[in-house]
């Protein structure tokens, strides 16, 4: 990665010193996570991405958040051990950070000042939001746990998708596939 966000401190959730510039020349999934989430099942679908392209220079980069009703409450080697034990996970896992607000993470200042708007329907679950009695943010916040930024091998982000688009939906497979081409 090439840009400022290569540049850009982060923990690992072993709290190991990292950043992006570790995955230079790398197209990177980054994704908000959560262990008690509607979406949690997407780990699944996030570690099957990882294994089917990572051999080609793609890598899945989780970042637990605890923003959106409290569904990511554990410490750090709590959600290791609950992602590896429930979903095998082996992709890069980070310390958890802020997503949203004025407490939010520089990466995620960062990847949401250059995607400030997601592909997919994000309406549709905005509504379901509501009807649970909750304000969902206003873009260019991130809506929810499970929001994705697509990062090119260069370190620019490629596209921003919302939760509710799992990891086998054709338009991101696509999108990765042709970072990966690029």
């Amino acid at each position: 990665m090439t840009n400022a966000l290569a540049d850009i401190p982060l923990k690992t959730i072993r709290d190991g010193d990292a950043s992006l510039g570790d995955y230079a020349g790398k197209v990177a999934l980054v994704v908000n996570v959560a262990s008690k989430c509607g979406l949690t099942a997407q780990y699944e679908g996030l570690e099957a991405l990882y294994r089917a392209y990572r051999d080609r220079g793609f890598v899945v980069l989780g970042f637990p958040a605890n923003d959106f009703a409290a569904q990511e409450p554990g410490a750090n080697e709590e959600i290791e051990t609950f992602c590896t034990t429930n979903f095998g996970v082996d992709f890069p896992m980070f310390a958890k950070v802020t997503v949203v607000g004025s407490e939010k993470h520089p990466l995620y200042a960062a990847l949401t000042a250059a995607a400030p708007t997601a592909r997919g329907d994000a309406q549709s679950f905005r509504d379901r939001l509501k009807s649970y009695g909750m304000t969902p943010n206003p873009e260019p916040e991130v809506l929810w746990n499970f929001e994705k930024f697509l990062i090119g091998k260069d370190g620019a982000v490629i596209a921003r998708f919302t939760p509710t688009t799992t990891p086998d939906d054709a338009e991101l497979v696509g999108a990765i596939e042709a970072a990966l081409a690029a």
